[in-house]
Formats: structure tokens, C-alpha cells, sequence
């Protein structure tokens, strides 16, 4: 029994060694199984904000810094001595020519006025009485009753409350104004300011300060100056159009407050700057401009129509030049130099080398180079351009 175990032991263990080869040439293994590994995909683009080249009519201008001046203004003084008896105006209301503003206490005026009528008439009956003696004396010379020299004396007194009656009148005219200086009245239509005195206060006509300003608003000045290389400038296309146009700009240099058109150019050019000073005239409908306001102050000499523009931050600069990336229907760049002719409102004016409807990279063109390929995400909403 031992010895015929022995060689079952070997066979069955000969068998499991051959078994596995003998299986493996039948069914393939897992590793065969598996279907060949693929290609890698290709790298994604870059991402980027596209926008297309467009086109608009661009003014081109001369910017500078203005400061807008009442058409008229006026500091009101008293023309004479006196007590302020009567304020007949709101600080900052409107008023029109004519209106009464402040009273000025008339009685001593007034009777200044009455002296003097009362005068004159004392020498008009004086005048009348010499005038009836020396018809009489004239009578009486030829009779020899009075002589030529008493009549000489009688014709120069009547001449003398003639000359007098002529100083009444002057006397009568000069009281009538001072009463009329007493009630001082608007002498422009405008806006009035705040007022420097109050009810009650003493004032001279040789005061410095003035008692109220008035400030014509409508129209309205702004006065600005710009270099004097762009005089013939200004000059020639105001020439070929008869007249330029003006925009004031608030602070931000974007909120449009005005537009005018040019109307003064000053007569000489400051020499110590070197710049020319320029007005505009705005009619101030609204009254956004306000006397003393800086400006931003745009001269429109021309408008270009028609011209290719993109976002500002489109245009790159280089150690060649100004350039930017074009995207071409395969989705990949192309790095092209332009010429900017202007920047202005956050867009950038090209001169050359960009067309309209071409696709643009406005952002992400840092990580690009030429021939790159990109891959073009939506504007975050409010982005630039």
C-alpha cells in the first residue's frame, strides 16, 4: 500500500505544476483582456475673454481742466451812508432786474430832497421879484429917475438867482438819487448768494465787503487754457466749421454735465506758461455747471468716422511696439502689431492693423504666445469692454 501511494503523490502533484500552462494557452489573461490604452488627449487652450473689433464715429479732442464763471456776476454795495431797515430777498432765491433787495433807511435822504425843492422855490421868487424891478428900471433909465449903473446891479442879480435856480436843480437831482440809491434793487437777473449783513447794521458807501452777490447762471462761461502748439489747430478747424464744440465733464471724467461751443479766444498768449486762455459758452439749462465748479474739459476738433476700436486693456505693449492677439476660426492667436491713435473712454482708437469684425483677446493675454490655442469663456457680467 505505501509503495503504490508514492506514485499517486507524484502525478497528482505533477498535474497541478502542468495544469496552469495548460490553461493559459485557452483562455486569455485579464492583462490580454483589457482593450489597448488610448492616445492622451490633447492640452486644453488657454482661457480667455474675447470681443469683436468694432467700429464708431470717435471725436477727436483737447482735453483740459476748466473752471466754470457766472455770465455775470455783481457784489452789491450800498452807494451811500445809512441803517438797513428792510431785507426784501432770500438767500439763494432767484431774482429778476429790478427787483428790491435791500431798503436803506430814507428819511434823511428825503429830506435832503425836500431842503432843496424848498430852496429852489425861495429863489424862483426871488428871481421873479428882480426880474419884475429890472423891467421897471429899464423904464426909469432913459427918464433919468435911476441911473444906468443901478440898472446894471438889478440885470446881474437876476442873472445870479438864474445861475442859482440851475445849482436848486442840480441840488433837487443829486437828493433824488441819493433816495434811490436808498432802495437798492438787482441789477442783473441771476441767482443771489449768501448774504454779508443783516437787518439793522450800518452801512457806508465806502465799505469794502459787499452786502449780497448775484450770479447770472444762464448761460454760463468755462474758462480754460491749452498749450500753444495747438492754437493753429484750434484756428483752422474753427475756420472750416465755423464753430467747435465743447464738453464739460465731471470729476470722473466720464458724467457728461454740458455742451457749449467755443466762443472767446484770448487775445494773446501767456508767455510764462506758454498755453493760450479759451472760453466756451454752455447754456446752462439745468445748472449742472456752478460758478467756481472744476471741469473736464473737452475741445472737439474733429470726429473720426468710422474708426476700429477695442477695449483698452486689448492692446499690449512690447519691446517692439503695441500688439495684440487675434483669434482665427481654429481657435488659435495671433500676435499682431497695431498702431493706437487714441485712447480715450476706455477704448482704445487703432490706427492700423486691426480690422473690424475680427476676434480679439481682451483678457487672459498673459500666458499666450503666438500660435497658442485658446479657449474662449463668456464676460463676467459688468466686465470691461
Amino acid at each position: 500500500m505505501r509503495k503504490a501511494a508514492i506514485p499517486l503523490t507524484l502525478a497528482l502533484a505533477l498535474g497541478a505544476a502542468v495544469l496552469p500552462r495548460l490553461l493559459g494557452t485557452v483562455a486569455p489573461s485579464a492583462e490580454a483582456q483589457a482593450p489597448p490604452a488610448s492616445a492622451p488627449p490633447s492640452a486644453p487652450g488657454v482661457p480667455v475673454t474675447a470681443d469683436t473689433v468694432a467700429t464708431a464715429d470717435v471725436p477727436v479732442f483737447l482735453q483740459a481742466i476748466g473752471t466754470a464763471q457766472a455770465y455775470n456776476m455783481v457784489t452789491i454795495k450800498s452807494r451811500v451812508d445809512g441803517q438797513i431797515v428792510k431785507i426784501a430777498f432770500a438767500e439763494g432765491q432767484d431774482a429778476k432786474a429790478g427787483d428790491p433787495l435791500i431798503q436803506i433807511d430814507p428819511r434823511p435822504f428825503q429830506a435832503v430832497l425836500d431842503q432843496a425843492m424848498a430852496t429852489k422855490q425861495k429863489d424862483e421868487a426871488q428871481l421873479a421879484s428882480a426880474q419884475a424891478d429890472l423891467v421897471r428900471w429899464a423904464e426909469l433909465v432913459p427918464q433919468g429917475v435911476k441911473s444906468r449903473q443901478t440898472y446894471d446891479q438889478q440885470k446881474a442879480l437876476v442873472q445870479q438867482l438864474q445861475a442859482a435856480l440851475k445849482a436848486d436843480e442840480a441840488q433837487i437831482e443829486a437828493a433824488r438819487l441819493n433816495l434811490g440809491y436808498a432802495d437798492i434793487r438787482a441789477p442783473i437777473s441771476g441767482r443771489l448768494g449768501i448774504r454779508m449783513v443783516d437787518i439793522g447794521n450800518m452801512v457806508r458807501a465806502t465799505d469794502a465787503a459787499g452786502l449780497v452777490t448775484i450770479s447770472q447762471l444762464k448761460p454760463m462761461f468755462v474758462s480754460f487754457t491749452v498749450p500753444q502748439e495747438n492754437l493753429h489747430k484750434i484756428h483752422q478747424k474753427k475756420g472750416e466749421t465755423g464753430e467747435l464744440a465743447v464738453i464739460a465733464l465731471g470729476a470722473d471724467n466720464k458724467t457728461e454735465l454740458a455742451r457749449g461751443k467755443l466762443s472767446v479766444i484770448d487775445n494773446a498768449i501767456d508767455q510764462p506758461t506758454g498755453t493760450i486762455r479759451i472760453k466756451a459758452t454752455f447754456a446752462n439749462d439745468d445748472e449742472r455747471l456752478w460758478p467756481g465748479e472744476f471741469v473736464n474739459v473737452r475741445l472737439v476738433l474733429s470726429v473720426r468716422k468710422g474708426a476700429p476700436t477695442v477695449p483698452a486693456q486689448t492692446v499690449q505693449d512690447g519691446p517692439t511696439g503695441s500688439y495684440a492677439y487675434v483669434i482665427k476660426e481654429d481657435n488659435t492667436v495671433e500676435r499682431r502689431a497695431v498702431e493706437v491713435a487714441a485712447v480715450q473712454d476706455g477704448l482704445a482708437i487703432i490706427g492700423k492693423g486691426l480690422s473690424p469684425g475680427e476676434r480679439i483677446v481682451v483678457d487672459g493675454q498673459y500666458r499666450l504666445t503666438n500660435g497658442a490655442r485658446v479657449k474662449v469663456e463668456a464676460k463676467a457680467p459688468g466686465a470691461a469692454g
